[in-house]
């Protein structure tokens, strides 16, 4: 199973170049990094800069930091052409285990199209970092909840549905209704109902359930993109964990192979 530890151990003594935008948060941060071997710090005042120096190969990987989401998203969308980000945070419970919930942003997340999205390019990333996932899709009721309310019955379907497809791309995809206590005991992917919940989710577990939040990387993009929450202390971890996904021998360092989750 994957840990913080393991991410912060993968980053250490890397020479990757790591853009981060802010202020006096942001340069301790970049500071504190280097100091753990993260790599070369670069501090950004504008987060366009430092979306176009990703693209260009100036810098290998982008924390956001404590720039405005949309400031930060908008200049991501510009540069890269996306039309909407999906980004899934990965965060460890208070006693938990660690696993990527998505979607972050909450208007991301609420076709069936996305889900699968979310699923695929989620289960690339766990397996960047070692872990061949177990995937587990939400939906706004269990499924004998059907009939209550038109909104409900949808959600239900739409999770079924992304449940059926994704198992026909081979990928291993339960269906978690609405048991979100269960989908973070089984899974290493929780994919939300929908961006909003996907977002109270995190909130939830991250400012008042006192849970670890590393960032939030972009899925649909090649380029490394870490996003943050400004309300974060430190960035030293999201720093840590876009070094990370640079590093294409973790799993080969940490683990001689690639994981599997052994959950019940």
């Amino acid at each position: 199973m994957l840990s913080i530890a393991d991410i912060l151990e993968s980053a250490s003594n890397s020479h990757v170049r790591i853009g981060i935008t802010g202020g006096e948060k942001a340069v301790a941060s970049a500071e504190k990094a280097e100091r753990k071997g993260c790599g070369n710090i670069c501090v950004y005042h504008d987060p366009y800069e430092m979306a176009e120096d990703l693209s260009s190969g100036s810098i290998e990987a982008a924390v956001r930091g404590d720039a405005p989401a949309n400031d930060a998203m908008n200049a991501v969308r510009k540069i890269f052409h996306l039309s909407k980000v999906l980004r899934a945070v990965l965060i460890q419970p208070l006693n938990g285990h660690l696993f990527l919930l998505g979607p972050a942003g909450i208007d991301e997340g609420w076709t069936i199209e996305e889900k699968l999205q979310f699923a695929d390019l989620g289960a690339q990333l766990c397996r960047r970092l070692g872990v061949e996932p177990v995937i587990g899709i939400m939906s706004g009721g269990r499924s004998s909840d059907t009939g209550r309310m038109p909104e409900i019955d949808a959600s239900i379907r739409n999770a079924e549905e992304a449940v059926r497809l994704a198992k026909e791309k081979g990928l291993d995809v339960r269906n978690m209704q609405i048991l979100i206590e269960e989908a973070a005991r089984q899974c290493d992917i929780i994919i939300a109902p929908d961006g909003i919940s996907g977002n109270l989710i995190f909130r939830t577990l991250h400012f008042l359930g006192r849970g670890t939040a590393l960032g939030a990387p972009i899925l649909n993009m090649e380029k490394i993109y870490v996003d943050t929450s400004r309300a974060k202390e430190d960035y030293t971890d999201s720093i840590a964990l876009a070094a990370a996904l640079t590093n294409d021998n973790f799993n080969i360092r940490f683990h001689g192979h690639v994981m599997h989750a052994h959950r019940d």
